[in-house]
Order: structure tokens, then C-alpha cells, then sequence
């Protein structure tokens, strides 16, 4: 877990209305960069809308967190606090935000309930401004918190646990059906959201997601086992051994983030350097890292289980290079920075090393993205 000093608070009210316009912005173009892959064949039209969907939960994320921060910095007759985001590492808001909000939401009609109408808010207001001749800063504070919470209650929002689904792709045969499983969580040791994807091929004898005994096993492995710090190579063979009929293909696990911006976070080396040479205006002086990891079975291996009956176990493919498949517990690792054309320019002419292999999805003024 991140200790204190690696979070800031954002208690200037214009600096944290410029964070929520910089994130929404950034978040904007995910979509895009997403179509760009699925052009490219690194993606198919279901993964992208799989990926679409929780970058889409993001957006109403960040939007619930502006709202209920909208006024930070103002006098609004209470001690509210300011959003914490992690400046060192990754950019994004701290985990506890998500779980505060967690738990805001479990509670927004109960609060809804004891705060007067939208429309009594704003008859206050103005009541205030023409018989007061004054800001009515409290009202505007009470009217904030109660978007805040009618926005939680339309949900679609990103937990800090987004359980996983099951999607069919086909049957194999009559007795092997396959899935896409997708689950993600908001990563609390490194304050970034992940989202994962598994290709399973199912032998049971009821299709899975109906199966009332190994579909909520299943969701509770892959939840407990959602942690960055695990090999993809880890968690799946701990799914293919703990579920003799469910044989993991594919395991691939997408990091959103880190997001650096010199108005925001504290980053060092050479990106740093890129995004002081860029001298972007406001609003364009970002860029966010966007990491792929795959895992996919090479091969299956037959293995006794009791004395008359054999499993399938699955025999996984590292990537062979260098001996790097065993230090990262995967098939292949591919990096990819999204930034504007501004700081994209910078950074190909000061040509820092270890960009060369990345990938470069460059978001042009008028919002296309091209890949580089």
C-alpha cells in the first residue's frame, strides 16, 4: 500500500476542476485507441467492447468524483476534505476514493432522502444571490453532493471489485462450450484500474454461468486471485488446477495507467524530461501508459486423477526471449504510451532510450489517433 506521502490533495478548487477536465479528456481517446488496435488485429470487435465498457465506467467514475468534490476549497460551512491522488506513482485517484465512493453508494437514497429537491436548491440559491447579495456557497455545496449521489445511483460506475462476467463465444463440441470471463478491480497497491480477460473452454455438464455451484467458485477464485503482483502464469495454472472441467486458453490482463502530467504528478527519468521539453499548453501536457500482458496455452498434457478417470492440464507458452517469459509469467508483454502530438513531438526528437519499442497512439488536436 502506498503510504501518506506518496498522496497529495487537490485543495485548490481550479486545480482540481483542471484534473477532472485533463481525466476526462484523457479517457475520451481510450475508446479511439481501442478501434485503432481492433484495426491493427491486436483486438477483435468483442474485446473492444468489452474494454469499451469499463473505460466507459471509468468516464462516470471520475464524473461522480468531480461532482462530489465540485466545490473543494470553497467555505461551504464543513471540513469536506480534497480528492487524494496518488502523484507519484500512478496519477490516478488513491483506492480509498473508490472505496469511499463504494461505500457512498450504498447509502445515496437514505442520503437523497434528508436533502431537499434540486428544485428547492435552486429557488434557495436565488433567493440568496437577490435578497443576500452573496455567493450562497453552502447551497451550491449541498446541490453538488446531491448530484454526487443521484449519479452513484445510476451506477454503471467502476468498483473497486467489478466481478466477473461470462460472455459464450461457441461451442467446440456438444460437450465443449467456450467463454470470454472479464472481471476487473481498482488496483490498491499501485492506485490503477486493471482489467482482465480469460478464453475458457467448459466440459461440465451444465454451461457454466447457469451452474449454481461452479460459476460463484469460479468468480470468487478469479477475484481473490486479482492482484497485480501475481504471474499471469500463476493465476491461470491456479484455475486450471483448482477446476477440472474449466481449461483457461488465454489469460490477458490490461493496466490503464500510469498517467503523467507535469501539473500533477512528481514523475522522474526521462518522460520527466519529454514533458518539460514539450512546453504543452493546459490541458495537453499528459500522457498515460497503457500495458498489455497475454498468457496463452501452447499445448494440453493429460494427467491421472483418482484411479479410472484423467484431467486436462494446460501447458502454458512463455515468451522465450532472453529468458524474460519466466520473469514476467507471460506469452507476450507489450507496452504502449497514449500522448498529444505536442508531447509526441518532444519525445521523438529528444529520443530518450527505451522508447523505441513502445508503442505510440498520438491524439491529434482534433482528437484522431494514429499509431506510431
Amino acid at each position: 500500500m502506498l503510504t501518506q506521502s506518496e498522496t497529495i490533495g487537490l485543495t485548490d478548487l481550479f486545480a482540481s476542476r483542471r484534473y477532472f477536465r485533463k481525466f476526462e479528456t484523457i479517457i475520451s481517446h481510450l475508446g479511439r485507441v481501442a478501434g485503432v488496435m481492433e484495426a491493427d488485429g491486436n483486438l477483435d470487435r468483442a474485446e473492444v467492447k468489452i474494454l469499451t465498457r469499463y473505460i466507459t465506467e471509468l468516464t462516470f467514475t471520475f464524473r461522480a468524483l468531480s461532482l462530489k468534490y465540485l466545490l473543494v476549497g470553497r467555505d461551504t460551512g464543513r471540513f469536506f476534505g480534497s480528492l487524494s491522488i496518488d502523484a507519484h506513482e500512478s496519477g490516478f485517484p488513491a483506492a480509498d476514493e473508490i472505496i469511499t465512493m463504494a461505500s457512498d453508494t450504498q447509502q445515496a437514497e437514505r442520503h437523497l432522502a434528508g436533502m431537499p429537491s434540486a428544485h428547492e436548491l435552486k429557488k434557495q440559491m436565488v433567493e440568496v444571490i437577490v435578497g443576500e447579495r452573496v455567493v450562497p456557497t453552502k447551497l451550491q455545496f449541498a446541490m453538488s453532493q446531491r448530484l454526487y449521489y443521484e449519479e452513484l445511483l445510476r451506477g454503471q460506475l467502476f468498483w473497486p471489485r467489478n466481478d466477473p462476467q461470462a460472455v459464450w463465444t461457441g461451442n467446440l463440441t456438444e460437450e465443449r462450450r467456450t467463454f470470454r470471463l472479464h472481471w476487473a478491480v481498482y488496483d490498491s497497491q499501485v492506485n490503477l484500474p486493471v482489467i482482465y480477460m480469460m478464453d475458457v473452454e467448459d466440459t461440465g455438464r451444465t454451461a457454466l454461468p447457469k451452474d449454481q455451484r461452479r460459476w460463484p467458485e469460479a468468480q470468487a477464485h478469479l477475484m481473490a486471485q486479482a492482484l497485480g503482483g501475481l504471474k499471469l502464469v500463476t493465476i491461470a495454472k491456479g484455475f486450471d488446477e483448482d477446476f477440472d472441467d474449466l481449461h483457461p486458453k488465454r489469460l490477458r490482463r490490461f493496466h490503464v495507467g500510469p498517467m503523467y502530467s507535469s501539473a500533477f504528478t512528481k514523475q522522474s527519468g526521462p518522460i520527466s524530461q519529454v514533458l518539460e521539453a514539450a512546453r504543452a499548453p493546459e490541458g495537453q501536457d499528459w500522457s498515460l501508459v497503457w500495458t498489455e500482458e497475454d498468457l496463452r496455452s501452447e499445448r494440453v498434457m493429460t494427467e491421472r486423477s483418482g484411479w479410472f478417470s484423467s484431467v486436462e492440464r494446460q501447458v502454458f507458452a512463455l515468451d522465450p526471449f532472453a529468458g524474460r517469459g519466466a520473469e514476467t509469467g507471460a506469452t507476450r508483454m507489450e507496452r504502449s504510451i497514449v500522448l498529444p502530438a505536442r508531447v509526441y513531438q518532444a519525445l521523438e526528437e529528444m529520443g530518450p532510450p527505451g522508447f523505441a519499442s513502445v508503442r505510440k497512439f498520438v491524439v491529434s488536436p482534433t482528437g484522431r489517433v494514429l499509431r506510431y
